[in-house]
């Protein structure tokens, strides 16, 4: 049978693991190992006993801490000499591990126990299926005994980077193995029916990390902060009482909130926690992840958006840089730690490929002072705020094209929408639109924060001229995106234009986000609401991203006929904005199904199977195990609909 990955996530750091604890280092679906800040610290972790590898009796189950149990190979005639308990945690930028080894027999007994341990430092965009190289020229790896471990190092340039295991009681030595690993091991001398235990601890040291906090000293240390930290994340949440299914999720989406917030900087320097995008591939700051998720979460836990908005506002570009897609006023798109990014052979370390983050950072603003009546994070971000609407206006494109618009950048993403996969904006015969893109869901975000940046003008800038210059320039994006986007023989909207101001024409969700945003005349809108959800667009357990029977769409495509929590949430907030309540049920419904169906964690993404063929949700084979928006959908579901 096939070895399972399990993953352990804290705050800016991973692990995976196998049923039996083990990391392998092996490339495969998931990225194996210990990664902290886009970096793998632990590439290799494997236990064997007395020269073998051990059998899993009890494998690792899903959850927060990683428990198995293990005993020595052998048949039936020969019962197991002695049964090893091994837990794993991860903390920041930590794994801790405890084992503890019971004889079975009645006389003394020796165990030879060791740990073979590496650290490859190897980047996570390394790790990645796209068959792209990296030359790391002069890159340096070194390995130190120490009094009660060992320390792996690593060096290119000014970059460094430290991975230290120390163990208690210390090994009784440690071997090289020929391969840079090095295994360090213990003879335990077992009373009868006697017991020994290792505590081990695996330190990272990502190079410009921010000093590290006190490590645990046990896993059961560990999952004990873990629980507190989750209890008080969701200490005072207002769950359904008469909806327990939806309130379940709720609770298992603010449990995976907790754990999915990573370091950031404010303005003025101050440490802050906001929203990660999800793991394994994407434990960083994403902008747009974070702000939808801080939207969603915002009528419970407005502090998410207190730490968003300014992590953010400190990254926001002041000048051009083509590498990056920067221009003044622009919200950064993805923001990376590693080793490419800080070498520029990747363009992530702070990189602005985004259409839509801008202006979402705009209407996270505005919503955050109408939920909290708090107006000070308003008037501190005022020059922030300004500068995002002077980006919407000028390099955006809204007053020399009218709408958003962007284009496909080389070096990095060929879409910047919130659809960001080569060939997600196409029409219905599955082309692809040429030259710069007005992506539809993009407007409607323009327009909401035209609107809400407009009434914080007014309201708490006291700039009435300003107000009336935005509020002018909502109305008439409304105007002009009704007369260039609206299909009259679908009665939809497109999902972009091309270049020639041309309809990209596929059915797809976006035209839900219109409804959220209150860009669409109540006709229009509830004429797009309906059509949501007949038959080829909803699934059963949500809205496809793109509506089935046409030739663009693809159950098992990441954007072309996929069902996404975080975008079905969207699409029921904007059902209930427009009144339609029975469409906006229907759509929780199937989402908190496909989460009871799916251990109450909502995935990234489904496939898009319909349910009347597929009774079970089909997972989506590449997604995040958890994500931030797909956590935070629940929350938004209970918004849109309460308990009904």
């Amino acid at each position: 049978m096939t070895d399972r990955q399990h993953l352990l996530v804290r705050g800016g750091t991973f692990a995976t693991v196998g049923d039996g604890g083990d990391i392998s280092g092996v490339r495969g679906g998931s990225p194996d190992g210990l990664f902290v800040r886009d970096a793998r610290h632990l590439s290799r972790w494997q236990l064997t006993v007395d020269g073998a590898v051990p059998e899993t009796l009890t494998p690792v189950a899903d959850g927060d801490t990683a428990r198995c149990v293990l005993v020595p190979r052998g048949g039936r005639q020969e019962p197991p000499a002695y049964t090893l308990f091994r837990e794993q945690a991860v903390v920041d930028g930590a794994l801790v591990e405890s084992l503890r080894v019971t004889s079975n027999r009645p006389v003394p007994t020796a165990v030879r126990v060791a740990v073979t341990a590496d650290a490859d430092f190897t980047d996570q965009f390394e790790l990645r299926s796209d068959h792209r190289t990296y030359a790391k020229i002069g890159a340096v790896r070194s390995r130190t005994v120490l009094d009660d471990g060992v320390e792996f190092g690593y060096r290119r340039g000014e970059w460094r980077s430290f991975t230290t295991v120390t163990c208690e009681p210390a090994p009784d030595g440690v071997e090289e193995t020929g391969t840079g690993a090095r295994r360090l091991v213990w003879t335990l001398d077992l009373e009868p029916h006697g017991t020994a235990e290792l505590a081990l601890r695996v330190a990272a040291r990502p190079h410009g990390a921010p000093r590290p906090r006190e490590v645990p000293s046990s896993p059961a240390a560990a999952t004990e902060q873990l629980l507190a930290l989750e209890g008080e994340f969701a200490e005072g949440v207002p769950f359904p009482t008469g909806w327990p299914e939806l309130a379940a999720a709720c609770a298992r989406g603010l449990s995976d909130l907790a754990v999915l917030q990573v370091p950031a900087t404010g303005p003025d320097g101050e440490e802050l926690r906001v929203p990660a995008a999800g793991v394994p591939w994407f434990l960083t700051l994403l902008a747009r992840d974070a702000l939808l998720t801080s939207l969603f979460a915002l009528p419970y836990r407005p502090d998410l958006a207190a730490a968003t908005l300014p992590a953010l506002a400190a990254t926001q570009a002041t000048e051009s840089g083509p590498d990056s897609v920067a221009q003044p006023g622009k919200i950064v798109h993805e923001v990376r730690h590693g080793e490419l990014a800080h070498f520029g052979q990747v363009p992530y370390g702070r990189y602005y490929g985004s259409v839509d983050a801008t202006p979402l950072f705009l209407v996270l603003l505005g919503a955050y002072v109408e939920q909290t009546g708090d107006v000070s994070l308003a008037r501190r971000l005022e020059p922030h705020a300004r500068a995002a609407i002077g980006w919407m206006l000028d390099h955006g494109g809204l007053t020399s094209r009218g709408y958003l618009v962007y284009r496909a950048d080389r070096g990095g993403l060929a879409n910047q929408n919130w659809k960001d996969s080569p060939g997600a904006i196409c029409s219905a015969d599955g082309s692809r639109p040429t030259g710069p893109v007005m992506a539809a869901g993009a407007q409607g975000y323009a327009y909401d924060a035209l609107r809400r940046t407009g009434h914080l003008a007014r309201t708490v800038w006291e700039d009435e001229v300003y107000a009336a210059l935005l509020e002018q320039a909502a109305a008439d994006l409304r105007d002009r995106f009704q007369r260039d986007f609206w299909m009259e023989e679908h009665g939809f909207a497109a999902l972009a234009l091309d270049g020639e101001g041309g309809h990209v024409d596929a059915l797809a969700s976006d035209a839900g986000h219109l409804l959220w945003s209150g860009l669409l005349d109540k006709e229009y809108g509830e004429s797009v609401g309906r059509r949501l959800l007949e038959p080829d667009f909803f699934s059963g357990w949500g809205v496809r991203t793109v509506a089935a029977g046409q030739a663009a769409f693809h159950p098992l495509s990441y954007h072309r006929g996929s069902v996404w929590p975080h975008d079905n949430a969207i699409v029921a907030l904007g059902l209930a904005r427009y009144g339609l309540h029975d469409e906006a049920r229907a759509v929780a419904r199937g989402l908190v199904d496909a989460a009871m169906a799916t251990g109450l964690r909502l995935p990234e993404v489904l496939a898009g199977y319909g349910r009347g063929t597929h009774p079970e949700p089909v997972p989506y084979p590449h997604a995040c195990v958890r994500e931030a928006r797909a956590a935070a959908a629940p929350l938004a579901l209970l918004a849109a609909v309460g308990s009904a």
